[in-house]
Order: C-alpha cells, then sequence, then structure tokens
C-alpha cells in the first residue's frame, strides 16, 4: 500500500506553529517511504474562515521546505482539495448514509435542545444527544426536510459496548459508543461537520496514515463508526503529542501565552531550517543524539514509532539559541549575506557591495541569535550619519583628544588593512602610556553610535578609510555642538519653566543655576 499522509489545516488566521509541526512529520513520513504528502483545505467552518489564510499557509509550508504534492493551486488526481468546493461528494455520502439506515434527519431546535441539556443536569446525566429523533418514519424525515425545515443529518450510533482503534504511539485506545451519542455528520447550513468531510476526503484521496495532533484521539472511535458504516477500511492513526508552553505545568502551546504564528518568527529572522530543526526534536530525537541536522537528515531517520509521548516544550530559547548555531556555524558566509540582503533593502540600505555586505555579516553574526538583530546591528555599517544619544556624547567628550589625533593617524597610513590598523592603534596606546581600552572605547562610539559593537581593528577595516574618517569628523562635531550638560541656555530655559510652574501653584520657586552653591 502506498504511504500517503495529509495535512489539514483550517484557514482561520494566522498559520499556527502547531500546524508547522504536524505538517513536518507527515512531510517526512511520506516521503521516507517514497509517498505523497497532501494539502487538503478544510473551509467549512465559514463563520471563521479567513479568505487570505489559504495563501498564507501555502507560502509557510514552502518557506519552511514543505511543499506539498497535492493541494489547491497544486493540482493532483483526488481533488477539489477545498472542502467547501466538495459539498457534492459529501451530498452524496450522507443520500447513501440515510438510504442505508446509517444515519437520520433530526429536527429539534435550539431552544429544544437546551431544554434537554438542561433536564440531563437536573437528573445528573452526563451531557449529550438522548436519540430521541431516531424514531421518526425515514419517510416523515424526507417530508419535512423537502419542505424546508431545519434539521441535520446525525450518525446512529450503538448505544452499547466499545470501539476500539489501533493507535501507532498508544497502542489500542478503546471509548465506550454510549460516550459517542449520535453526532451530527450534516449542519443545518447544509455544510458538513469536520467529522464526515474529514472521514469521507481521506478515504477518497487515498490517505494511508492520518498523522495529527492528540487532541484528535477522542474523535477517533467516531470516524471509525463512520468508516464501518460506509464499509471502507480505516486508515493507519498516530496521533502526535501537543506543543507546550515552558511553564510549570507544561500546559498547551497557546497565543495566550506565546506567540504562536509560524509567521511571526518569519518575521523575526527565524531561519526556516532552524525552525524545522526545532520542531524534528519536538517529542522525536535523532538516533544518533545529533541536535542539528538538515531536513534531508530528518526524513532519512525518521520513524513514527520513535516518536515519545511525553509533551514536548516549545522552549524559544532554545529556538533561538537553535538560530544563532545555524547564522555563525551551520549556514555558509555568502548564504547568510543572501538571506540578510533583503532586510537590509526593508531598511533602506543598498547591500550590492557583496565583498562588503560579507564583511559585515563576518563580523556581526557571532553577535546575533536572527537575521532581524543581525539587520539592526548592520546599520551603522550603511547609514550616512550615525546618531549619539547622551551617553554616546559624554563617551566622545571624554575620548575628544584620542579622536583628533586618530583622525589624524588614520589619515596618513599607508596600508589601510587590519593589521596596519592594529599596528597604530597599540603604538598610539603606547605613546599615550594609557590603557588601550580608555582609547577604544570613544572610537568605536564614534564610528557606530553604540558601545555594544565587534572589534574596533574590525570596524575600521571594514569601513574603510573614507567612511572611517567621516565618521571621526561626525563624532567631533557632535562634541562640539555640546553635551546636553553643559548647554547653559537649556539649563537656563528649563530652570525658568520650572520657577514658573512653582509660581503658578503658590509655591517657592527653585534657585536659578546662577544662585547655586
Amino acid at each position: 500500500m502506498p504511504v500517503v499522509t495529509r495535512i489539514a489545516p483550517s484557514p482561520t488566521g494566522d498559520p499556527h506553529v502547531g500546524t508547522a509541526y504536524v505538517a513536518l512529520f507527515n512531510y517526512a513520513y511520506a516521503k521516507r517511504h517514497g509517498g505523497r504528502f497532501v494539502l487538503r483545505v478544510e473551509d467549512t467552518d465559514r463563520a471563521r474562515y479567513v479568505a487570505a489564510a489559504e495563501a498564507r499557509i501555502i507560502d509557510v509550508l514552502r518557506w519552511l521546505g514543505l511543499p506539498p504534492d497535492e493541494g489547491p493551486g497544486i493540482g493532483g488526481d483526488h481533488g477539489p482539495y477545498r472542502q467547501s468546493e466538495r459539498l457534492a461528494i459529501y451530498r452524496e455520502h450522507i443520500d447513501r448514509l440515510l438510504a442505508e439506515g446509517h444515519a437520520y434527519r433530526a429536527f429539534e431546535t435550539a431552544d429544544e435542545l437546551d431544554a434537554m441539556r438542561l433536564e440531563q443536569q437536573r437528573r445528573g446525566i452526563d451531557p449529550g444527544y438522548d436519540g430521541r429523533g431516531r424514531e421518526l418514519d425515514p419517510a416523515e424525515q424526507r417530508r419535512r426536510a423537502e419542505a424546508g425545515e431545519p434539521h441535520v443529518v446525525r450518525l446512529r450510533t450503538p448505544d452499547e459496548g466499545h470501539t476500539t482503534f489501533h493507535d501507532l504511539l498508544r497502542g489500542d485506545v478503546s471509548v465506550p459508543n454510549a460516550e459517542i451519542r449520535d453526532a451530527v455528520l450534516l449542519k443545518s447550513d447544509g455544510y458538513p461537520t469536520y467529522h464526515l468531510a474529514n472521514v469521507i476526503d481521506d478515504h477518497l484521496m487515498g490517505i494511508s496514515h492520518v498523522v495529527r495532533a492528540e487532541e484528535w484521539v477522542v474523535s477517533t472511535p467516531l470516524h471509525v463508526l463512520l468508516y464501518r458504516a460506509f464499509g471502507w477500511t480505516p486508515p493507519v492513526f498516530a496521533h502526535l503529542p501537543l506543543l507546550r508552553n515552558p511553564d510549570a505545568n507544561k500546559t498547551k502551546i497557546s497565543k495566550r501565552k506565546m506567540d504562536t504564528s509560524a509567521e511571526s518568527y518569519r518575521a523575526q529572522g527565524i531561519l526556516p531550517e532552524a525552525l524545522v530543526n526545532f520542531l524534528a526534536t519536538m517529542g522525536w530525537s535523532m538516533p544518533d543524539g545529533r541536535e542539528v541536522f538538515t531536513l534531508e537528515a530528518f526524513v532519512a531517520a525518521f520513524d513514527l514509532e520513535r516518536v515519545s509521548l511525553g509533551g514536548p516544550v516549545f522552549d524559544l530559547k532554545r529556538l533561538r539559541n537553535l538560530n544563532a548555531r545555524y547564522l555563525r556555524e551551520v549556514l555558509s558566509l555568502e548564504a547568510v549575506g543572501a538571506r540578510l540582503a533583503p532586510w537590509l533593502v526593508e531598511r533602506g540600505h543598498d547591500p550590492s557591495d557583496e565583498d562588503y555586505l560579507l564583511d559585515v555579516v563576518d563580523v556581526l553574526r557571532p553577535r546575533a541569535e536572527t537575521l532581524a538583530e543581525l539587520a539592526e546591528q548592520a546599520d551603522y555599517f550603511y547609514v550616512e550619519r550615525v546618531t549619539y544619544d547622551a551617553d554616546a556624547r559624554r563617551r566622545l567628550a571624554a575620548g575628544q583628544s584620542y579622536l583628533e589625533d586618530l583622525e589624524r593617524e588614520f589619515s596618513r597610513l599607508e596600508f589601510f588593512d587590519d593589521d596596519a590598523i592594529d599596528d597604530l592603534l597599540h603604538d598610539y596606546v603606547q605613546r599615550q602610556a594609557v590603557p588601550l581600552g580608555k582609547v577604544l572605547m570613544p572610537l568605536r562610539v564614534a564610528l557606530t553610535g553604540t558601545s555594544q559593537a565587534p572589534a574596533v581593528v574590525d570596524l575600521v577595516a571594514i569601513m574603510g578609510r573614507g567612511r572611517t574618517l567621516t565618521r571621526l569628523g561626525q563624532a567631533l562635531q557632535a562634541i562640539q555642538e555640546g553635551l546636553p550638560d553643559d548647554d547653559p541656555e537649556r539649563l537656563k530655559a528649563e530652570a525658568e519653566a520650572a520657577a514658573k510652574a512653582a509660581a503658578a501653584k503658590g509655591k517657592r520657586r527653585p534657585p536659578m543655576p546662577a544662585e547655586r552653591s
């Protein structure tokens, strides 16, 4: 039997990282066995449907390197792949269940169902449909339906015994039939419920293995009963453990506690390879214990039976650390440069000088965990003028004489390379008889506007003579403009304003700067 797996998301909003996780395991299992990976869009919940969500799901799967073999906009032999386009198929199968007595039409109103639940609550009975619509004559059901009376179609489930199915990860799972309670298959608006559409589509699309999240374990006995009603052989079931929050109780991952949007991680500068690698370790591990591995290596080693049912924790710190390893160790310098270039364009920079770009990446990537951080740190390599806050101006002023000297020294330097720059700086501090850091800190701030930057020699060498001299000139100009604390006119104006405010409140004015002791 050929292996065919599927991912069947609902287009109701942001593509969820949980969807990416399940898609990854389905993709890997299909590819490991030379099979097909299908994307089916379950868009029958029209109240929550978001038109643009489908394209975003497809885009995220492609970004992650998990392109479906069949699906909307892709094609295949088992379409259509949107459930909203398969309503005639569901109607045909509902008619079959009705004709064979496996289903019936139920006409209870919302008020009647509410009253039923209240009575069950009063009597201490577990809530659920009590089967009252079963005995209505099929001919009367047809007559009322043809007259336009609102109704649903329910599956006739057994009252006694158990329904059992085998889960690859959990073994045999058995549920009392009394808990299934004639579930709705077709809603009053003519759209199928998830349960009906899911079973029909999986069968007609030849899905051999249903690999999905464990929250669907409780629904699987109903699906098994549907397979029996149609006379079909169920697929193999495997329910993956849910992703968990890194809190004390390891609660189910949710957007109330953390970011669950796969697109958001892309926007933060997480690499697709890193996210795939991270998700692959959610309840699974490489046989040789490797923590960093490619999608291809994962597929080659993947085995569903190695999935652990312990709740995998979606640890953002671990994801960022893994992403940093990809930036620094796994991807080549050229690959990181190619990924960074669009981010720089987005920030208004021109990364067309490839040699300069690679030099920037080389010096910055040890300091960044994401592409977003890398792009932000790269700003001072590309802007015409950096800005200096109050702290930066104080650092510049403390090293003003050094900056003036270095401006002259750099302008006279014959060879402007790493060794020459390093020699120049060491010779200078020896002549000045000052610690190296006392010279390098104001120079670093002058070049970048911040004290948190790479080694000064690297900065000067990458920026080159022209940009270095320009930055030194800008820094000296900033010093001449005066530190905020050295602006007597500003201080006087602030004091006068404070005095006026105090006088308005009937308070004694504060002393003027000239009056202070």
